[in-house]
């Protein structure tokens, strides 16, 4: 664990030393590069102080134990990590490279600090903020003794909200200064892997930035200017979120490969020849398609697969929970339409888009369905227009299906056609609430005409940016 070395105001002795040693390091630095300290001297504090000095700049690393600082301070690495102690053992040669104890004397002799110290569990599951609290508080106790304008950059992972909440809260109250004008608040995640982080660093997958104004934002660019010049610029909290996606995703992939694996083994199919095949397929497997918050799955194949899936897991004595808590969390994500049109119960609920999906007709497992059919058992009055709605022979077969397949649909197969309006315009004009269940133009056309009472539950993500409208709601953003 990185706990932090808070020095007092009174330690100036260290300071001056430091200080001496800094004038000689920017003799070697880039004079128009900041100075750069590095909190916390783990895999990914060393990591950036080694690839940094690389590019030119000053580094300075901080950290509780003296064993790290001397390991740094010898261009040793105190970690496993290719290349790592190279780069290292380059920047102290180069006076690029020196570590402390003193994070205040730290802060105070650079212009840039990044944080990254450790962030473990709590008991509760809960992500301890011990560290990055205390660190704060030094490098607000540094802040209240500069006149210059200084950038913090964390780099742990953290809930959404940490950066402005805590960290920022913390530095305001330590220094007395004010964020924004007197210090700048930026999270930038890393996305290194253990092994190859030196490499990850030079040609990262992306750099992320959620800054606290232009003046951060513009420093952390420059940075990074040399390996990527492709900044993604978000909010400060959606930059904190990605790191968990990220990771949460990672982390579905691997289980998802060794439960395919297991039933593979159990069927005596060589799980890695299936997975080559799989990963082959970027079009839609490895892809951004179907990685957009929308609503449930559902059509002839993904529900009835997934169940299948599980059933022959069963069979053998297979143990699947990735695969068999989909269909829950399906059914959850339905339900949660439902609790948002809980409040239009008695009201008039129109239905955009009825199919599974645009551009077919096909209505086996459609979510929307399973949502019309809850609005009409709780006594709602509903109505719905779909233009790939005929109700010829072919269409009165897929309702007969359904009504096989769903009983608690039977009552809304039944009255589907009587409930079907002529014209989206219709539609939206003879409701209270439209619920959008298509991404289409003709759609978006008639939301956008109605009247101002009325309200909108958007389950496709119609517009990019979320219209600021307090009639409007998306079911996952």
């Amino acid at each position: 664990m990185e706990l932090i070395a808070v020095q007092s105001r009174g330690g100036t002795a260290e300071r001056h030393v430091h200080v001496a040693e800094a004038e000689k390091s920017n003799l070697r630095a880039d004079a128009g590069k900041p100075s750069i300290s590095v909190v916390g001297l783990g895999y990914v504090g060393a990591v950036s102080m080694a690839c940094l000095a690389d590019l030119g700049f000053r580094m300075m690393g901080v950290d509780v134990s003296r064993e790290k600082v001397e390991a740094i301070r010898d261009g040793r690495s105190p970690i496993v990590e290719d290349r790592l102690g190279e780069l290292l053992q380059s920047g102290v040669n180069e006076g690029l490279i020196d570590a402390t104890q003193n994070l205040v004397a730290a802060v105070l002799e650079t212009d840039v600090t990044f944080l990254s110290v450790g962030t473990p569990t709590s008991e509760d599951g809960s992500c301890d903020l011990t560290y990055v609290r205390q660190a704060s508080r030094a490098i607000g106790q540094a802040i209240a003794m500069k006149s210059a304008y200084h950038v913090v950059v964390l780099r742990c992972s953290v809930p959404p909200g940490t950066t402005l909440d805590v960290v920022a809260v913390e530095i305001e109250k330590a220094s007395g200064k004010k964020l924004g004008r007197d210090f700048g608040m930026c999270f930038n995640p890393e996305f290194l892997r253990e092994g190859v982080a030196v490499a990850d660093f030079f040609a990262p997958p992306k750099t992320v930035v959620g800054a606290s104004d232009p003046r951060a934002a513009a420093t952390v660019t420059g940075i990074y200017a040399t390996i990527d010049k492709n900044v993604i610029f978000c909010s400060i909290e959606a930059a904190e979120m990605v790191k968990y996606a990220d990771n949460v995703w990672h982390a579905a992939k691997v289980t998802f490969g060794n439960e395919i694996g297991r039933l593979c083994k159990s069927l005596g199919i060589d799980s890695h020849e299936v997975m080559n095949i799989f990963v082959r397929d970027t079009k839609l497997n490895l892809s951004p398609y179907y990685l957009k918050p929308g609503f449930a799955f559902g059509g002839s194949c993904l529900p009835k697969e997934v169940r299948a899936v599980g059933h022959l897991a069963d069979e053998l004595g297979v143990d699947m929970p990735l695969v068999k808590s989909l269909m829950p969390s399906n059914r959850t994500h339905i339900a949660d339409a439902v609790r948002l049109l809980a409040p239009f119960r008695n009201k008039r609920v129109g239905f955009l888009g009825v199919t599974f999906k645009p551009g077919t007709d096909d209505l086996r497992e459609s979510p929307t369905l399973s949502l019309m059919a809850a609005m009409l058992e709780g006594g709602a009055t509903i109505s719905a227009y779909d233009p790939n709605l005929d109700f010829g022979p072919m269409l009165q077969g897929q309702i007969s299906y359904v009504r096989h397949a769903e009983p608690r649909q039977a009552r809304l197969m039944d009255e589907l056609e009587s409930l079907v309006v002529e014209d989206a315009a219709t539609l939206v004009d003879s409701c209270d609430v439209v619920v959008v269940s298509h991404a289409t133009d003709a759609f978006r056309a008639a939301i956008e005409a109605r009247r101002p009472d009325v309200h909108v539950l958007d389950l496709a993500r119609l517009y990019k940016d979320i219209p600021e409208d307090r009639s409007y709601q998306g079911i996952a953003w």
